[in-house]
């Protein structure tokens, strides 16, 4: 089975007192104690974002690690990261998240990962990295499209509502075929896909949603079904 969980926001790096995003990856881990791997390269392996990853996930039933490509743990990376139940990518910069892992043949492994059932899961560059297209501000002040790994068809768009320029720019991406027809995310919101297929989509905050967007003579905006992980 394979699976990712895509979130346009929230989880332990914007919500460090909202556990239910991320309690979330970890049961569908399947595992009592899964082993789960931050990747920030996004971030350029900040030291406050690892940090934050260990605040939270050292409290709670997993074994937690992270890999970093500017002090590599191991020459070994492609066992290294095989070796995990869970995959978690940070947010930053696509552009240079997407060169590196490239450099490295991180791209690849991730496919390998994804093929064997390992978890991948990840917020904002971390989202949009496993779509064909993304919606980035890697180049600058403007939203502009990426090409991504392309595990999932069609494009993403994260902080649909946490931004203010998010949603237009992203629907005048999509009017004007600059990008894909694709899936927009709020703040608080999680895709989870099984076999390139959406299962679920969850949110750590009441009215969040995630939004089907496309374009037929005119902008089509659906909002998808979301459920409210707090409710339970």
């Amino acid at each position: 089975m394979r699976q990712i969980i895509a979130l346009g926001g929230g989880g332990f790096s914007m919500e460090p007192n909202n556990p239910l995003l991320d309690s979330y990856i970890l049961l569908k881990s399947g595992k009592a104690i899964p082993k789960i791997c931050f990747i920030p390269t996004a971030s350029g392996d900040s030291e406050n974002y690892i940090s934050r990853y260990y605040d939270f996930f050292d409290k709670q039933d997993c074994v937690p690690s992270h890999l970093s490509l500017f002090k590599p743990p191991t020459r070994d990376l492609e066992n290294y990261l095989l070796d995990k139940d869970i995959i978690y990518v940070g947010g930053g910069n696509t552009k240079n998240l997407l060169a590196l892992w490239k450099a490295w043949g991180i791209d690849t492994i991730l496919k390998k990962a994804w093929e064997q059932g390992v978890v991948l899961a990840g917020i904002s560059a971390g989202s949009i990295c496993w779509f064909e297209e993304g919606v980035t501000d890697s180049f600058g002040d403007n939203l502009e499209p990426i090409t991504c790994l392309g595990l999932l068809s069609g494009s993403n768009c994260p902080h649909y509502n946490g931004e203010a320029n998010r949603r237009p720019a992203y629907q005048n991406l999509v009017a004007t075929n600059k990008i894909k027809p694709g899936i927009a995310t709020d703040d608080g919101v999680a895709i989870h896909y099984i076999d390139e297929k959406i299962y679920k989509i969850v949110s750590s905050r009441p009215a969040a949603k995630a939004y089907k967007v496309s374009y037929d003579n005119q902008l089509i905006e659906t909002e998808i079904e979301t459920e409210y992980l707090g409710s339970y």
